[in-house]
C-alpha cells in the first residue's frame, strides 16, 4: 500500500472506467489544472473524450495492459460501475507497482472490504457519498430555513427582546446569549441578557467582566413588561419570570411543557455555542472579537477543551471562531484569582475528605458561595489515585453538592440522580453534575443555631452513605481515609 505520496503535490492522475462518475471526476481534475489520463474499453466513448482534448486511451481495465498504460501516474482512480472489473484492475496495478495511490469504487461494504484487502488505499461507495451529500444539503437547507424563521420572530419584537440564560449561567449559556444579542443587533432589535440566579463561579465572573458582557438580574429590572419577545438559550424554562417563551435554542432536550413558536434543540452538538456559531455564519455577520472569544470559550468549556463528547460540528465551529478570538483574554478567563471564600471551602473539603478506593466525598460545612463547591470538587480530582469527587455544603437550608469524575466507568450525573433524584433536584452528565437536597429530608429536625452542629453531623453521614452506595462502594459511609 502506498505511503510515499503527498496528495497536495500530485499533478498526474489516471481514471480507469469513465462512466458518469469517472467523467465528472475527470472534468473537475482538468479544471484544477491536473494532468489526467483516461482508460476505457468503449471505443466510441474514448473517441468522444479525445474530441474534448482529453488524454483518453482504449483498453480493458481488467487486463494488465491497462495497468501498464497508467504506470507513470501518481494517483489511479478506478471508477467503473462493475466492481469485479475494479477488483481485477487493483490487482494488476498492485502487481506492477506498489507506490501508486489507488482509489477504487465499491458497490457495498462487502466489496469495499475486498477492494481494501486487494490494496486500494481509499474505497468509495457512491451510495454512501450521495447519502452524505444529501444529509449535508439537508442540514444546510434546514439551517437556512431556521435562520429565516428566527429572523422573522426577532424582527417582530415591538419593544425589547429578553434573552434568558441559565439561572446561574455558565460560559456556554452566557456566550450563546451574547451571540443571539449580536444577531438581534444585526437585525436592528434591542435586547437584554437576563439571568435569575447569580454569576457565582470566579471563572464565570471573569468571563463576563473581561469580555464586557452586560448581564441583567431579573429582579433588578424595574419594568419587566417591556419584553414582548422571550428567548431561552442553553436553558429549558423561564421559571419564575412567568412570561410566554417564543424562542428556545439548546443542545439538551428540555422537559418544559411550553410550546414556543421557534425551537432548535440539537443533542448531536456538544454546546449551544456551536449552534449559535452556525447561526452567526448563516446570517453572514462580521463576528466581533468579544462574541467570537465568548463562543470559542463556551465550546471549549462544554467539551472540556475538546476532550469530552466533541462532535465534528464543535470542531468546525471552533475553527471558524479561532482567528477572530482574543487568546490573551481566553488565558485570563481560564486562570482567574481564587476568592478567600473559595480558598476556605477548599481547605475545609481537603480536611474533611473521605476516600474509599478512588472515590472521594467531602463535607465543606456551611458555605456562603455554593459555586466554591464546584471548584473544590475540581481541585480534589487532581489528588493522586482519585478519579471521582463529590463536595457538599449547606446554604439556605439546602444541601448543595458538586460532583466531578474522570472515571470512564462512572456517569456522575446518573450517580447523583440515583442517589438523590427522588428527594431533590439533580443535573449533569458523565463528568460533572450537581444536586440540591432540602436539608430537612435527612433529619426531620427544625433548623436553628442550637441544632446546626447536630444537623451537620447527621447530614454528613447520610449524604456520604447514600452517595457511596450509589457509587457501588462497599461499606460506603463508614470511616474512610482522609489521605493523611
Amino acid at each position: 500500500m502506498s505511503t510515499g505520496v503527498t496528495i497536495s503535490s500530485i499533478s498526474d492522475y489516471a481514471i480507469l472506467g469513465c462512466g458518469s462518475v469517472g467523467y465528472a471526476v475527470a472534468e473537475e481534475l482538468v479544471e484544477q489544472g491536473k494532468d489526467v489520463r483516461i482508460i476505457d474499453r468503449d471505443e466510441s466513448r474514448v473517441e468522444s473524450l479525445r474530441d474534448q482534448d482529453l488524454d483518453a486511451r482504449r483498453a480493458d481495465i481488467r487486463e494488465p495492459e491497462a495497468a501498464e498504460l497508467v504506470a507513470d501516474r501518481d494517483v489511479v482512480l478506478i471508477l467503473a460501475s462493475d466492481v469485479e472489473s475494479n477488483k481485477r484492475a487493483v490487482e494488476h496495478i498492485r502487481a506492477a507497482d506498489d507506490s501508486q495511490f489507488v482509489v477504487a469504487r465499491a458497490s457495498d461494504p462487502v466489496s469495499g472490504d475486498e477492494l481494501s484487502e486487494l490494496g486500494a488505499d481509499i474505497v468509495i461507495n457512491p451510495s454512501s457519498v450521495i447519502a452524505e451529500s444529501a444529509l449535508r444539503a439537508l442540514e444546510s437547507g434546514e439551517l437556512e430555513y431556521n435562520a429565516g424563521k428566527l429572523a422573522d420572530l426577532v424582527e417582530e419584537t415591538a419593544t425589547r427582546l429578553a434573552i434568558v440564560t441559565q439561572d446561574s449561567p455558565d460560559p456556554d449559556s452566557i456566550a450563546s446569549a451574547a451571540a443571539l444579542q449580536a444577531i438581534a443587533d444585526h437585525l436592528g432589535i434591542e435586547s437584554d441578557i437576563i439571568y435569575l440566579g447569580d454569576v457565582g463561579h470566579q471563572e464565570n465572573r471573569a468571563f463576563v467582566n473581561l469580555l464586557g458582557i452586560d448581564l441583567v438580574q431579573w429582579d433588578e429590572i424595574e419594568d419587566q413588561s417591556v419584553y414582548d419577545t422571550v428567548a431561552l438559550v442553553d436553558h429549558g424554562t423561564a421559571g419564575e419570570m412567568e412570561l410566554p417563551v417564543d424562542i428556545v435554542i439548546d443542545h439538551n432536550e428540555s422537559e418544559s411543557e411550553s410550546e414556543p413558536e421557534f425551537v432548535d434543540i440539537r443533542p448531536n452538538m456538544s454546546s449551544t455555542s456551536t449552534i449559535m456559531t452556525k447561526y452567526i455564519q448563516e446570517f453572514d455577520m462580521n463576528v466581533s472579537e468579544e462574541v467570537a472569544t465568548a463562543l470559542l470559550y463556551g465550546i471549549r468549556a462544554e467539551t472540556l477543551d475538546f476532550k469530552r463528547d466533541t462532535t465534528p460540528a464543535d470542531l468546525t465551529a471552533a475553527a471558524y471562531l479561532y482567528p477572530f478570538a482574543n487568546h490573551d483574554t481566553l488565558e485570563q478567563v481560564e486562570s482567574p484569582s481564587m476568592s478567600p471564600e473559595t480558598l476556605d471551602v477548599l481547605a475545609e473539603a481537603i480536611t474533611n475528605r473521605d476516600v474509599q478506593g478512588s472515590h472521594l466525598i467531602s463535607n465543606a460545612g456551611i458555605v456562603r458561595d455554593r459555586e466554591a463547591l464546584t471548584q473544590a470538587a475540581s481541585h480534589l480530582l487532581n489528588l493522586e489515585g482519585v478519579t471521582t469527587t463529590a463536595v457538599f455544603g449547606i446554604a439556605d437550608e439546602t444541601i448543595f453538592l458538586a460532583g466531578r469524575s474522570k472515571d470512564i466507568r462512572i456517569n456522575i450525573g446518573k450517580v447523583l440522580e440515583d442517589a438523590y433524584g427522588e428527594m431533590g433536584e439533580t443535573a449533569g452528565h458523565s463528568t460533572q453534575a450537581s444536586a440540591e437536597i432540602p436539608l430537612g429530608i435527612f433529619t426531620g429536625i427544625e433548623i436553628s443555631e442550637d441544632t446546626r452542629d447536630t444537623l451537620l453531623e447527621l447530614t454528613e453521614e447520610a449524604v456520604k452513605r447514600t452517595l457511596f452506595d450509589a457509587m457501588g462502594v462497599e461499606g460506603g459511609g463508614s470511616e474512610g481515609s482522609n489521605g493523611s
